[in-house]
């Protein structure tokens, strides 16, 4: 919205704050965007680069010169062409010198330019040195040959390049990165011998796919060694829209059995990866390495150690854990946005980039060889007129000694211009020999030669671009090198989960009547003998390994789990399960399972109603759990047993009737939830209102002894007085004999546990 500007009584222009401020901030929008955050697509440089080489090169700071002071560098450009912070310019300067930053650094650094664990440890300028590097002639070499613009600096008392005469596309050879106002940048580098060989492709074939480019610059070549792990149709997929995401891994050898990390992703600090996996030690979430070392040196930059705890460690398995969880892989963002020819910032994909560089390189050398031909038709101009006064030097002499005005009496006589009597004017005696004519026609025989060769390269096209390719060539074989960055396709990293971090060691759960559990460490321990508190006592346990699930059973029918690693330890009295799940009111956990996810498992109610399931079909991540047991009208459910062999395995239910019934537990079905089928004939009345019900259930093998107690009285059925008891499934069963009718528990003495 443009409200017109308006003129108060006092003569004080009024602006609405609105106009105002959006102008305000769309000036200062476009200055970051173009003068400060975005690269060139020209020379890939940010101003403030530009102007750090502009002015190292015209300090004379070139690769063959001496060292100077960074300070009398930074003096000159903040003093002549960038106004700003000198500590910001400087640390700009620093990032072009760094080779862990730089993919092709443009400085050369004498003195602490930073490391790679902290790229700003660099000293202070006053104390460091710097000269351009080799690679700087790529950018400056054409600088002085009419090849680019110049415009005034801040202060209108010198002229600098609006761009560099780059040779090479540096845009895509050292990237950059950068933030504008509404827009960043991001810009990963590139290999110069790859990218040169695109170019020469481009100029050969203009009309070349994608595809044909993809086949040359296959990926970006960052300045460590670390793998390029993105996937080959992933990265071309980002060649195609400028935009995208690349992921970078750590390399690693195994030597002597430990891991040797021997390059880190780009921008990675080898410190921050020591503290990130010493951090996994200490808080014991990485238990299968037992050291950590950082062996670094002048001739392994990178080389950290990993110890395992033993040769049984899977050290692949070790590093895509760290992979997943440290900086060991990093995912770096794609952004190809840059100032184009027309000044313009846009998101430009691979092929559009390079056609426009070579655009912008053509325009370049016809400019250059424009330059020259403009200089050598005026020195041919100064030559003829030379010629002439040679011819004539009688005559000339006699003109400069008797006439006032020599320079408009020479044009008139000879026929010459002004800028040719100017030059035999400033002719000095010891010119006027003889021999000096046989100079001057064979400098104007090079001079034609040139000349001619120039205006047939402008002239055609085809020439022009064998010319541009061959210097391109040249380039690539000077400053060019091998690829840093291998590409290789890699499985996802995937982190270790919970339970195999938690060391494997056999524990016993044990869970009080009033619903107390804890862990005790081992299978030796007897949970009868543990202190439980005023009114508590032990109800059941049941042993397995610490990696393992806990499952808890209500007298509901629903089912819960807890990792038996994160139970409180038996030295304590526990703690209340129902403080770490959500049963319904009123509910009491009547069993406790732990084991192998494919262990069976026998789950009945006393209603005499029973199946087997696995624990698998009992684990629930919600607190609420899961539904698993039926229990018929007035029953409840029992402690849920574990069942080693479906096939082989017996069942015995013992009702408070005293009547006993064995059969085969094959008999009963596979079930995951539900009522189950008739286990012990009770009827459903007597169920209902709780006169009969199962007082006992257990699981045996046809060798083992049941030992039933009855008050203080017990007694032992051996296998061959077990066989009394056993019947069809669902039957009544028999009476046990008198005084052990009124049965309270039983036990199993296993045939292994008697021997």
């Amino acid at each position: 919205m443009n409200e017109e500007i308006t003129v108060n009584e006092d003569g004080v222009e009024q602006i609405a704050l609105r106009t105002y401020t959006q102008q305000a901030y769309l000036n200062y929008s476009m200055y970051v965007i173009n003068d400060r955050a975005l690269p060139s697509l020209g020379d890939g440089l940010k101003p403030v680069q530009r102007r750090i080489v502009y002015a190292m090169s015209e300090l004379g700071l070139k690769a063959s010169s001496k060292f100077k002071k960074s300070a009398r560098t930074i003096g000159d450009v903040i003093g002549k062409f960038h106004p700003h912070g000198d500590s910001a310019c400087y640390e700009a300067m620093v990032l072009m010198a760094q080779p862990f930053t730089y993919r092709y650094p443009l400085v050369d650094g004498q003195g602490n330019w930073g490391s790679q664990d902290d790229p700003k440890s660099f000293a202070a300028m006053r104390y460091t040195e710097s000269r351009l590097q080799g690679y700087a002639d790529v950018l400056l070499g054409e600088l002085g040959q009419g090849t680019v613009d110049w415009k005034p600096n801040f202060d209108g008392t010198l002229d600098e390049p609006e761009m560099l005469p780059a040779r090479l596309p540096n845009v895509l050879l050292n990237g950059g990165s950068g933030i504008a106002v509404g827009m960043a940048t991001d810009i990963p580098p590139h290999n110069l011998r790859e990218v040169a060989k695109a170019c020469i492709h481009l100029l050969d074939s203009p009309k070349a796919k994608a595809t044909d480019i993809f086949k040359i610059i296959k990926g970006p070549d960052y300045p460590t060694e670390a793998e390029l792990i993105t996937p080959k149709n992933e990265i071309q997929e980002l060649y195609k829209t400028g935009r995208g995401s690349l992921k970078a891994r750590a390399t690693y050898e195994k030597e002597n059995g430990e891991i040797i990390i021997t390059a880190l992703p780009f921008q990675v600090s080898g410190t921050k990866i020591l503290e990130q996996i010493a951090a996994q030690m200490q808080k014991k979430k990485l238990p299968m390495v037992v050291d950590l070392r950082d062996e670094s040196d002048h001739e392994n930059p990178t080389r950290i150690v990993v110890v395992p705890k033993s040769n049984r460690v899977d050290m692949d398995s070790v590093m895509s854990h760290l992979f997943s969880t440290t900086d060991l892989e990093k995912n770096y963002r794609v952004n190809f946005n840059m100032i184009g020819i027309d000044k313009k910032p846009q998101v430009k994909d691979l092929v559009s980039l390079l056609k426009e560089w070579l655009q912008f390189r053509t325009e370049t050398v016809k400019r250059r060889l424009q330059f020259r031909l403009d200089k050598i038709l005026d020195r041919l101009h100064i030559l003829d007129g030379l010629l002439v006064a040679y011819l004539n030097i009688d005559e000339v002499i006699k003109i400069v000694r008797t006439e006032d005005k020599p320079k408009p009496a020479l044009v008139k006589k000879f026929k010459i211009s002004e800028r040719q009597a100017d030059a035999i004017l400033d002719l000095k005696l010891r010119q006027l020999a003889k021999l000096e004519e046989i100079k001057i026609k064979a400098e104007q025989k090079e001079l034609n030669d040139e000349r001619k060769g120039l205006e047939t390269l402008l002239k055609s096209q085809a020439r022009l671009k064998t010319f541009i390719k061959n210097e391109i060539k040249a380039d690539a074989e000077k400053f060019g090198d091998d690829r840093k960055t291998p590409l290789v396709q890699r499985d996802e990293a995937k982190a270790f989960s919970e339970t195999e971090l938690i060391s494997t060691e056999p524990v016993t759960i044990v869970l009080s009547e009033r619903g107390w559990v804890r862990a005790a460490k081992g299978h030796e321990v007897d949970p009868t003998t543990l202190q439980y508190k005023s009114g508590d006592g032990y109800k059941l346990s049941a042993r397995g390994k610490s990696s393992q699930l806990a499952i808890f059973v209500d007298s509901t029918g629903r089912a819960y789990s807890l990792a038996a690693h994160g139970l409180p330890s038996a030295r304590g009295q526990g703690e209340p399960v129902s403080g770490k799940v959500n049963p319904p009111s009123g509910a009491t956990f009547e069993g406790v399972l732990i084991g192998e996810d494919n262990q069976d498992v026998l789950l009945a109610s006393d209603g005499g109603y029973g199946f087997v399931g696995k624990i698998s079909d009992l684990i629930s991540k919600n607190k609420s759990g899961k539904a698993v047991i039926r229990p018929p009208k007035g029953s409840q459910v029992l402690a849920a047993v574990s069942v080693a062999d479906y096939k082989k395995n017996l069942i015995v239910a013992i009702t408070n009737e005293g009547r006993m019934l064995m059969f085969p537990i094959s008999e009963l079905p596979r079930l995951a939830k539900g009522k189950g089928n008739k286990i012990i004939s009770i009827p459903s009345a007597r169920v209902a209102e709780r006169i009969e019900f199962v007082v006992a259930m257990a699981v045996l093998s046809d060798k083992d002894t049941l030992t039933i107690h009855a008050g203080r009285r017990h007694h032992n059925l051996k296998p061959a007085d077990l066989e009394h008891y056993q019947g069809e499934r669902g039957r009544r069963g028999n009476k046990l004999p008198r005084g052990f009718q009124n049965v309270d528990r039983i036990d199993v003495l296993r045939k292994e546990e008697a021997e």
